[in-house]
Formats: structure tokens, C-alpha cells, sequence
């Protein structure tokens, strides 16, 4: 594919999950208000970036990207139910996320702690309920599992405990990678896990893109750190700056601004030495290597 296809593909896909998203959510017998808060945020937008790199590893094993749609927006929502925790006042206390007030200015904060809870839990239900006999009960289990090892206390949760323990503190580089490794990477890594699961990958191929994708993770963050200094609020949809002044561990606090994008450019670099070592097609996945060095929100 060249540069114009592979956009076209990442639209097209993209279109397919925002359309996806709010089909279950309306099919849910539940309380409206919670149905409206779990929507507010999902419909808020965004890069659709772990969702897209599920499929496009689907694509790049010539499989049918259909198969991993259930499984990228159970991805998505439990990316929306960390993003609505982390702005509630005992967390990150922000007011806007995507240039909209944050779920918790809209329904109080109540509802946007359920709603978390809400599309955390219903994210396991989509991936267990998904497409009957196309994918095996032991595949179904394996994806279960691997999500719940990817959200909770070995993963996000773990991650985000150890973000909030280590502000104030003066952390090293090895500190400072388990934070974000455990916190961001890990949920995107499941993405490109999940993908190649579902397309019957080898071992050895899922061990290589596992080490794609851990790179592929720390550089999504190290880009969201120099995002808080070199973004705008315009472009972002919230405050820049934020890091400094929850006085948060960073990579430009830790290795200067300069030291943060050559770091950068080294887990990109990694992470393409990994794809590319996988008997597959590869130009879905380069392009997002650059998108996520290069994005601007």
C-alpha cells in the first residue's frame, strides 16, 4: 500500500469503530443517564489509535479485519474508562479532555466513577459474546485473559498507582519505564496482541511484535510527554503543562527536552528493527510507528 491507501484503510476502519461504539452502548437494558455518561465519553473522539493498530495487525496478516472489530471497541472503552478516572478531582482534577468538559463537569462525579466502572466491566462481555463460532472459546478465554493482565494491577492500574507514588519524587530512567510500560503501553501493546491472536500468529511472531509493540508503547507516551511542553491547549483539547504542575515524573524532566526526543526516536526505531523481523506486511503498522512519533495530540 502506499501513503494514500494506508491513510484511506485507517479512515475506513475508523469510521467502522466510531460507528460500532455507540451500537453497544444503545443495545444495553440499563439506566439512561449511565448509558448517556459511558456515550459522552466514548463519542468524545480521539485517535482510535489501540483499536486501529488491532486491525491493522489483522490486515497485515491478511486476515479479515471484521473479526477483531468487537475486541478493538472493548479496547476503546477500557482506554475511556481510565481516561474519565484519571480526570476526576481525586486524580488529575481536569475540567476538559478533547476540548469538551471532562465526563465528571457533565453528570457529577458519581456517575463518571460509574460510568468508568461501567465500560470497564462491559468490555469483557463484548469480547466473550463476540461472533459466536468465528472464534474459538480457548481463543476467546486467551483474549479475556490477556485484557485483564493488560487493564488491572499488573498493567494499567499497576501503572497509574505507581505514577501517583512516584510524584514529588525524583525517579530514574528503569522507575520511569515501568510507570509508563505498565500505565500506557501495556493496554496498547494487548492491541497489537490481540490482532495477531485472532490471526493465528506463531510464538515466535507474537514474541517479536510483543517487543514491537512494548516499544511502540514507551514512545506513545515519551510523545505525550513532550506534548505537555511543546503542545497547545487548541490542538490537545486540554491545559498544557499539567505534568509540571502535579509535578509528575517525565522524560524531558529526567533527560532534558532534547534527551526526550532522541530517546524517542530510539523506541521507534526499536519497534520497527522488531516489525520488521515478522514474516508479514508491514506498511499498516510503519505508518503508525510515524503517526505516533509525530502527532501533535
Amino acid at each position: 500500500m502506499g501513503r494514500t491507501e494506508v491513510e484511506q484503510f485507517l479512515n475506513n476502519q475508523k469510521k467502522n469503530i466510531e460507528e460500532q461504539l455507540p451500537t453497544y452502548i444503545s443495545q444495553l437494558s440499563a439506566p439512561n443517564i449511565i448509558k448517556d455518561a459511558m456515550h459522552y465519553s466514548l463519542e468524545a473522539g480521539g485517535k482510535r489509535i489501540r483499536p486501529l493498530l488491532l486491525v491493522g495487525t489483522l490486515h497485515s496478516f491478511g486476515k479479515d479485519e471484521s473479526i477483531g472489530l468487537p475486541t478493538a471497541c472493548a479496547i476503546e472503552m477500557i482506554h475511556t474508562y481510565s481516561l474519565i478516572h484519571d480526570d476526576l478531582p481525586s486524580m488529575d482534577d481536569d475540567d476538559l479532555r478533547r476540548g469538551k468538559p471532562t465526563n465528571h463537569k457533565v453528570f457529577g462525579e458519581a456517575v463518571a466513577i460509574l460510568a468508568g466502572d461501567a465500560l470497564l466491566t462491559y468490555s469483557f462481555q463484548i469480547v466473550s459474546e463476540s461472533l459466536g463460532d468465528q472464534i474459538s472459546p480457548e481463543k476467546k478465554l486467551l483474549l479475556v485473559t490477556e485484557l485483564a493482565k493488560a487493564s488491572g494491577p499488573e498493567g494499567m492500574v499497576g501503572g497509574q498507582v505507581a505514577d501517583m507514588e512516584g510524584e514529588g519524587a525524583v525517579l530514574n530512567l528503569d522507575e520511569l519505564e515501568y510507570i509508563h510500560h505498565h500505565k500506557t503501553g501495556k493496554l496498547l501493546a494487548y492491541s497489537v496482541i490481540a490482532g495477531a491472536i485472532l490471526a493465528d500468529a506463531t510464538s515466535e511472531q507474537l514474541e517479536k511484535l510483543t517487543q514491537f509493540a512494548h516499544h511502540l508503547g514507551l514512545a506513545f507516551q515519551i510523545r505525550d510527554d513532550i506534548l505537555d511542553i511543546e503542545g497547545t491547549e487548541v490542538v490537545l483539547g486540554k491545559p498544557v503543562g499539567s505534568d509540571t504542575g502535579n509535578h509528575k515524573n517525565t522524560y524531558p524532566a529526567l533527560l532534558s527536552l532534547e534527551g526526550a526526543k532522541e530517546k524517542l526516536t530510539f523506541h521507534i526505531d526499536e519497534a520497527k528493527r522488531f516489525l520488521y523481523s515478522v514474516d508479514m506486511k508491514h506498511d499498516i503498522l510503519d505508518y503508525m510507528c510515524n503517526l505516533i512519533a509525530s502527532r501533535d495530540h
